[in-house]
């Protein structure tokens, strides 16, 4: 076995669990301040310069708070729930190229923790096991507003991870690989596949929104139908679980949505980044900072579509996805089959 590989690996799990972490905690603080920018008002500034300590504060309340079980929940899959909502959001960063390689000493370092060819299969697998957090979390609480808010959630996520599915069909039409890596590299050469499908993208982008529960498809956390959604009976870091898996399934479909369709830590598109004559490491260092800043515009999306968007009724959420989005996706998938085949083959004879 080599030891070197696997503490290399290890390294950059522990990287990449604290990045996802870190943002999901101050992804609070900004919501908080970009609805305060949007609402004209101030939003935290009390505790720390610029109320910069705010997610601070908030973690040592959740820690302090006392952890109630309710006595008619099922207290094992009560406790399951939100620890599996947060393995499942963190699971899916394992497949992510975060840059190219790193060369330390002698030894090359690729700053993916697995680079499997079926990397997108993997991250609708690992995205639905995050239903079951859902769904476990809701009816273990023996609370009948848990459980419809559960039941929601369950259908909205099956029913935009079929367009999803079919968008990300066309999307392997043009690049010929389920690999998140292949992916970025066919964008290196090709463009950037936002280009190429504005279509998928925007199907794709609507149902991350549908995925993270983000409003306006927050149906199942719609406090003033369901008293507060499906983690109604959580308090304490059971809850605080739920909420960062939300905000860490936020940042991580961010940098989804910027490998799939912005090159990921490809800095400029239709550019080859290789003639500007930089230190290889510098120039992987720039990559991985490109790809955050794009997450970081996404996720400032994914706010301000929040505070600027009133959330759909339950009927009009799934007319949406069944009616909306899964033919545009059929549509879509057919034309790029055909375009492609096209320019492969040219007409059939």
């Amino acid at each position: 076995m080599d030891w070197a590989l696997v503490l290399e690996k290890f390294l950059l799990i522990l990287v990449v669990v604290s990045i996802s972490l870190g943002f999901a905690m101050y992804s609070t603080y900004a919501e908080r301040k970009v609805a305060g920018f949007l609402q004209d008002r101030l939003g935290p500034n009390r505790f720390g310069w610029f109320g910069l300590l705010q997610p601070v504060a908030d973690a040592i309340k959740l820690f302090a708070k006392e952890d109630i079980i309710p006595n008619k929940a099922n207290k094992v899959l009560f406790v399951l729930g939100p620890g599996l909502a947060m393995l499942a959001a963190l699971m899916t960063s394992a497949v992510i190229p975060w840059g190219d390689t790193l060369t330390i000493g002698d030894r090359a370092v690729s700053l993916q923790i697995a680079d499997i060819n079926i990397g997108m299969l993997y991250v609708f697998a690992v995205v639905a096991l995050g239903v079951y957090g859902v769904m476990i979390g809701g009816w273990s609480s023996n609370n009948k507003f848990s459980l419809l808010a559960a039941i929601r959630g369950a259908s909205q996520n099956i029913s935009y991870e079929l367009a999803m599915g079919l968008s990300i069909i066309a999307l392997v039409f043009v690049t010929g690989s389920l690999s998140l890596k292949d992916i970025v590299v066919s964008q290196q050469t090709i463009g950037w596949n936002f280009f190429l499908q504005p279509l998928g993208f925007l199907l794709f982008m609507i149902c991350a929104f549908a995925e993270c529960n983000r409003t306006p498809f927050d149906l199942p956390e719609a406090e003033n139908e369901l008293n507060f959604g499906y983690h109604q009976e959580y308090s304490s870091m059971k809850l605080g679980f739920y909420l960062f898996a939300e905000y860490i399934n936020m940042f991580i479909s961010s940098v989804i949505m910027s490998t799939l369709y912005f090159g990921g830590y490809d800095i400029l598109p239709f550019v080859d980044e290789t003639k500007w004559g930089l230190d290889p490491n510098v120039l992987t260092l720039l990559g991985f900072g490109a790809l955050l800043i794009k997450t970081v515009f996404f996720v400032f999306f994914f706010m301000w579509v929040r505070w600027t968007i009133p959330r759909f009724r339950y009927d009009q959420l799934m007319n949406l996805g069944w009616k909306k989005l899964i033919p545009l996706a059929l549509i879509n998938m057919l034309i790029t089959a055909a375009v492609v085949l096209y320019l492969q083959n040219g007409w059939p004879k």
